[in-house]
């Protein structure tokens, strides 16, 4: 038997951002896919009933502590265990570990530190440079990633493997189209609506966003963005600038949306926009894709890789250009029905089973 040993604690969450809904769906697909001969140890800090189904061959064991975790629990017993290797979905390494895999989600603290307190960017840094120092191998989400391993830490190219995200299957358009009605009556969306998923902060260019409503609104479209997602660092400054322009009024800040919400709240969406400044993937853009909404995202980072040509591409420093391209998708009806067909044939090649796949073909070579 071959044992591989994971830090599942961020799949136990129970908000699910990037990162925490990686590791639960990249250790679901794990189990499924891998051969007979390989069992699995999950590790985590509570939680257990948040982990996803799993087969008889993964064990869970509980070793809960407050704090520091990742180096005074996960790092020991894992290295006491003897594992063939410890899969680390989340970028940090224990100090004390056995043969590591991690993977490298992003390194937007280095695009925008002013998105981060100085604590947080330090504390960042560190992790990031040390978990590149001690895993055997690192997977980057996407090529965007691995370049940036490659030109800003001196990380080798043949130490990086590239496994793409998947896409969760329960983001689809509702087999029932009340759901979508019910959802527009939950948040009370009457007017046709941009929508935007993901954490409030800077780095997704949200008050450009906001500034390219203002501009289409001034021209006579009735519009409304909706901001779905948690409140981040500085998000104070997105929301004053929809005052300031005098449109908070067509600006909805829903805060986190539950995931049984969102296929039906992109369904009924005018367009999903994220013309991010910086991603290391954007599974959003594949999620808005399967469910039906036409998409609007940037030129740069890892989106034109993510989005192919399912997508209009925006230069996201140009709010201009954002707000010519909400217009032009609002009065096209065939070119919003043209994006969708092509959005459901781009996310088909973006599966959890292949990313599994990939990143198993890693950890038994290491």
């Amino acid at each position: 038997m071959i044992t591989i040993d994971i830090d599942a604690s961020r799949a136990t969450m129970a908000q699910r951002t990037g990162t925490e809904r990686y590791s639960y769906e990249v250790i679901a697909a794990l189990d499924r896919i891998a051969p007979v001969e390989v069992k699995f140890r999950l590790y985590i800090n509570g939680g257990r009933e948040r982990l996803p189904p799993l087969s008889e061959r993964a064990l869970v064991r509980d070793i809960r502590l407050p704090r520091l975790w990742t180096h005074l629990r996960l790092g020991p017993v894992s290295w006491l265990a003897r594992p063939r290797v410890l899969f680390v979905p989340a970028h940090v390494v224990p100090l004390l570990h056995p043969p590591t895999v991690v993977t490298i989600h992003d390194v937007g603290f280095r695009v925008f530190p002013e998105a981060h307190t100085a604590r947080r960017r330090l504390e960042l840094e560190l992790t990031t440079r040390w978990s590149l120092c001690a895993a055997r191998h690192v997977i980057a989400v996407s090529q965007a990633t691995k370049r940036d391993l490659v030109n800003w830490y001196g990380v080798h190219p043949d130490r990086i493997t590239v496994a793409h995200l998947g896409l969760s299957t329960t983001f689809a358009p509702p087999d029932d189209p009340r759901c979508v009605s019910a959802v527009r009556a939950r948040y009370g969306l009457r007017r046709p609506y941009l929508l935007y998923i993901g954490t409030v902060q800077p780095r997704k260019n949200l008050v450009r966003v906001i500034e390219a409503l203002a501009v289409a609104l001034a021209a006579g479209y009735d519009l409304d963005l909706v901001i779905a997602g948690k409140r981040g660092w500085l998000s104070e400054p997105i929301e004053q600038r929809a005052r300031e322009l005098g449109v908070a009024d067509r600006v909805r800040f829903t805060g986190y949306v539950a995931d049984a919400d969102l296929p039906a709240l992109l369904a009924g969406a005018l367009a999903f926009v994220f013309p991010s400044l910086y991603e290391g993937f954007g599974i959003p853009v594949l999620e808005a894709m399967a469910c039906g909404a036409p998409v609007i995202t940037s030129t740069i980072s890892s989106l034109p890789e993510v989005a192919g040509d399912a997508a209009l591409l925006v230069d996201p420093l140009d709010t201009n250009a954002i707000a010519a391209t909400i217009m032009r998708l609002h009065d096209h009806d065939d070119l919003r029905a043209d994006l969708r067909r092509r959005g459901f044939a781009r996310v088909r090649q973006f599966t959890w089973e292949a990313c599994a796949q990939r990143t198993l073909e890693v950890l038994l070579a290491v």
